[in-house]
């Protein structure tokens, strides 16, 4: 374990080696303020202090953050799928896990953590304990004066992070420290110092470099590894750390500058001077103003020629600026090639979805590091605390009590998916989802889970079951009521089904369920005791059917029943059988109807 004064002569060297990325990082935050003359400041004159154009890299990067921001399903799974108790038990640790996103509102900290994503290539993920509410709680910390190192399997070793503190700031923080972080010189507590933390798997530093190394926080990591997880961006040097601007900020500068010279030049042109011929000795200005000359076609204003290939660079810097930011003109409905059949705007689409999924796939592997580090943290420090959990999960609403010593159990993993079909349109995920099903090559607990949205497959699996019955009894009481007529005519009585049947109608008027209904309505009551010898009949059940019923044929209908009452309604693969050249699904169905006389 390290002392303070080897973590600082560390964290100097780890520094001292990101002098570069550090400048360039600070250029690209004063480009994203809108402050690109202190970045560029001889680009630009007195009298354009600012560029003539828009923020190029702040639109591209918060369009693109918009589209990685939402947050993955997060699913926790066990390898028993067979068996009832263990699947609750994998879907009570997902309501755990859903639990720990909800209550840091990490979703709407994503769509900043995104954008600093995309910007500078890098975002940590810090898992911090808060021992008020007893929880593990998920912080996104920017980028910004961070320095982390890897071992050659790319594991975290260390994570550091600079900050600067006023003095005054600092007393107020930690008061017991203030006698070492005044300075003699400084009365008024403006003064800025540096105060770094650092973090490895056995401890925690805070400490003041500029005071001699004074350590206001130290503690040491009771789960055993670092509680950071960082998602990098993928690079093909030894310096990964780099945005997806980093190469464009002189492209728009220049863009700029093009800019400017274009407006300078239209405002030299409106106030050039006029040419006048020799014979003119009075010029007046303004509406029906006369000029007598006897070579009036000589009166013009001094032409001001600016080059074509003015207008062909700044059409040549535009494509630069989408080719190096890979952004495109389809995010804006602008393409070249045909709008009816799609396949220009899918064209120009395909980067930019390969660089949302990309950065999908490396948000999720870093979404699994935070959730194991969430579980572990929850069972080391509050093994026994009883816990409420509460929200809505998939779009559905959950509350739920555990105990991390029982709950968890030592499984910290969670499944983190952005979906198999989250690339796709979703008349493009449905089709591709349905003929996979139907071909059998995936189950439908598995389609269910890949689809591109929220669902909670155990739930909606259960609530699916319970339609299918609920179908098929109302599929029950529709065969009784058309059976009615030939009971009448068999000599029965329909009276206890008539006010069955209208006790199941008032109860849905009511809003009472169904099965509920038919249940009370339905129920046998007792029968009398005939006279001895006489075969007690009258409290049997009719006959659904009359005389003949049990003589159908097979595959008939009973006597009475319609004819396809219960007939299922076609499969959703029968329906949507393809698609067609542009996408579009084709929709066709055939209803056929036979009556066997």
């Amino acid at each position: 374990m390290l002392n303070i004064e080897q973590v600082s002569e560390k964290v100097k060297r780890i520094k001292d080696s990101s002098h570069e990325r550090d400048s360039r990082w600070a250029d690209l935050l004063l480009i994203r303020q809108g402050n690109i003359e202190q970045v560029f400041p001889k680009m630009f004159s007195a009298d354009f202090p600012k560029p003539m154009v828009a923020n190029f890299i702040d639109v591209a990067a918060r369009d693109i953050s918009e589209v990685i921001a939402p947050l993955p399903t997060f699913s926790c799974m066990t390898t028993d799928t067979t068996n009832p108790k263990a699947r609750e038990r994998a879907d009570k640790r997902t309501q755990i896990a859903a639990g720990y996103r909800d209550s840091c509102d990490l979703q709407t900290k994503m769509y900043s953590g995104a954008d600093l994503y995309i910007t500078f290539g890098m975002l940590p993920f810090i898992v911090e304990p808060d021992y008020e509410a007893k929880r593990p709680m998920i912080r996104i910390e920017s980028p910004l004066g961070t320095y982390v190192e890897f071992d050659r399997f790319n594991n975290l070793l260390s994570y550091t992070k600079h900050y600067f503190k006023k003095v005054r700031d600092l007393c107020n923080e930690f008061p017991e420290s203030a006698w070492a972080i005044r300075d003699k010189y400084d009365t008024s507590g403006e003064t800025q110092i540096d105060m770094y933390r650092y973090q490895d798997k056995d401890q925690t530093f805070l400490y003041l470099p500029s005071r001699k190394n004074t350590v206001l926080v130290h503690t040491l990591n009771e789960i055993d590894e670092i509680p950071v997880a960082i998602a990098m961006r993928p690079g093909v040097d030894n310096e990964m750390q780099r945005g997806q601007f980093d190469d464009i900020m002189w492209v728009q500068v220049a863009r700029g500058r093009i800019a400017s010279l274009q407006l300078e030049a239209a405002q030299k042109s409106v106030q050039a001077p006029i040419a006048l011929p020799s014979d003119v000795t009075q010029f007046e200005i303004g509406p029906d103003a006369v000029i007598r000359s006897s070579m009036p076609e000589k009166i013009r204003m001094v032409g001001l020629e600016i080059p074509p290939g003015v207008f062909q660079e700044t059409q040549q810097l535009d494509e630069e600026l989408m080719l190096g930011s890979r952004w495109n003109r389809g995010r804006q409905g602008q393409s070249s090639g045909s709008i009816v059949t799609g396949k220009g705007v899918e064209a120009l689409m395909g980067g930019f979805d390969t660089q949302v999924k990309t950065a999908q796939a490396i948000l999720a592997e870093t979404f699994r590091k935070v959730m194991f580090k969430c579980f572990k943290m929850d069972e080391a420090l509050w093994p026994d605390e009883k816990k409420e959990v509460r929200g809505i999960n998939a779009g559905a609403p959950y509350e739920i009590t555990y105990t991390p010593k029982k709950d968890i159990n030592g499984d910290y993993y969670c499944d983190v998916t952005y979906g198999l079909m989250a690339g796709l349109a979703p008349n493009q995920a449905l089709i591709f989802g349905l003929q996979a099903l139907g071909a059998g090559i995936m189950s439908k607990n598995f389609l269910m889970a890949q689809m591109p949205f929220d669902i909670n497959v155990t739930m909606e699996e259960r609530q699916i079951e319970v339609e299918k019955l609920r179908d098929g009894l109302m599929g029950t009481l529709s065969g009784i009521s058309g059976a009615l007529p030939q009971m009448v005519l068999a000599g029965q009585d329909p009276t206890q089904i008539l006010l069955a049947y209208a006790k199941v109608i008032k109860g849905r008027q009511e809003g009472l369920q169904l099965e509920d209904l038919v249940e009370s309505a339905f129920a046998p009551s007792a029968q009398p005791q005939g006279p001895p010898g006489v075969e007690q009949s009258a409290g049997q059940a009719p006959m659904m059917g009359g005389p003949g019923a049990l003589n159908a044929p097979p595959g008939a209908s009973p006597q009475g029943v319609p004819p396809n009452a219960n007939a299922q309604p076609p499969t959703m693969e029968s329906l949507l059988a393809g698609m067609s050249g542009s996408g579009s699904p084709q929709l066709s169905g055939n209803v056929k109807r036979q009556v066997k006389v």
